[in-house]
């Protein structure tokens, strides 16, 4: 196995180095948000090189590499690993390929940023997880990066007392997703509750709407949960609805924040954040103040996530969220598509 040249817990190699990255899959996912993400990236950050792209339809590697300024394009994973020896490598692959390409990236021994869900069942993240040992990681969960979320959560933390907390409301809808499975969509709402709570869930009951007019499996998903820490939160995935939507809002004590998360340059971009304390407008931001650009994969995180990906490989600590970090929202999204009715943690 190769040793990683960022190990986990070592320190890391500075801004003075050079890091050499590679990405695999060139389809829809990866142009709209990683490539660009990757260009702005190395564009950012000179002594960054984009070494090689991989996906087995040779037109969709070419097209990628010159579109995003990668040096070289390949169809065969390993061959590139072998080749190019890069520093880090992000993976953006189906989900059904997810645990198989990145046991195999890990195992081989190199740091993984890799795109959600990290596998379909809390065993094919078991699996991810003993492939990864000491090699660095980062799952994919871009809402933690968006920059309007992490100003809600910065302005959450600064003005609600530990314990006053109260409720989480997260609603995400979309436009005519037929998906037989929404939940590998679902797990990014999941996983944000879990961030801004700063918690884990305790206990979930869910209810499903099937619309069998709109094909087989097409449901929207509630979800009633208490936290670890006893704050309520309540989710709704609508993926039948009529506009492109995320939004949350929080309440502590005194405090309420409303966050329109302007996701795939939906209905609300460039997106807004408002902070009401006792009755009064405290604070009314916009969110191409806090992104600095109406890209939607900056508005959306994807940006920051490689942002804090390699910069924590450089400073030489553990990325975040890892595998491990997202065993719980993997095991809510498997519930929901199992049909389950409730969840204990």
């Amino acid at each position: 196995m190769r040793q990683s040249p960022f190990p986990v817990g070592e320190r890391g190699r500075g801004e003075g180095v050079v890091t050499k990255l590679a990405t695999v899959g060139c389809g829809e996912h990866a142009t709209s948000s990683h490539g660009p993400a990757l260009a702005l990236y190395a564009a950012r950050h000179p002594r960054t090189e984009l070494l090689a792209c991989c996906d087995l339809d040779p037109g969709k590697a070419e097209r990628y590499r010159a579109r995003f300024g990668f040096a070289r394009a390949y169809t065969n994973l390993r061959r590139m690993l072998d080749t190019e020896r890069p520093d880090a490598v992000s993976l953006v692959a189906p989900v059904e390929r997810t645990c198989e390409l990145s046991c195999l990236i890990l195992e081989w021994g190199f740091p993984l940023l890799l795109e959600k869900p990290p596998g379909r069942t809390v065993a094919e993240l078991d699996r991810m997880v003993a492939a990864a040992g000491g090699i660095a990681h980062q799952v994919a969960f871009n809402r933690r990066y968006a920059p309007l979320l992490r100003e809600l959560k910065q302005e959450m933390d600064a003005h609600v007392a530990p314990g006053e907390l109260q409720h989480i409301h997260y609603e995400m809808t979309r436009v005519g997703r037929q998906d037989a499975d929404f939940s590998t969509t679902a797990i990014h709402g999941i996983d944000a509750v879990r961030y801004l709570a700063a918690s884990d869930y305790a206990e979930i009951r869910f209810r499903y709407r099937e619309m069998p007019g709109a094909g087989p499996g097409v449901a929207n998903v509630l979800l009633d949960a208490v936290m670890a820490s006893g704050v309520s939160a309540h989710l709704a995935f609508c993926p039948m609805a009529g506009g492109v939507v995320e939004r949350a809002a929080v309440h502590g004590r005194d405090h309420t924040f409303y966050a329109q998360v302007p996701m795939w340059d939906g209905f609300d971009t460039p997106g807004r954040l408002q902070h009401l304390e006792r009755g009064e407008l405290r604070r009314d931001v916009k969110g191409e103040e806090l992104a600095g650009s109406r890209e939607a994969f900056v508005h959306g995180g994807f940006y920051g996530e490689y942002v804090a990906f390699l910069e924590a490989l450089r400073a030489g600590r553990p990325p975040s969220p890892s595998l491990r970090e997202a065993r719980q929202s993997v095991a809510v999204a498997q519930c929901i598509r199992e049909l389950k009715g409730e969840y204990r943690a």
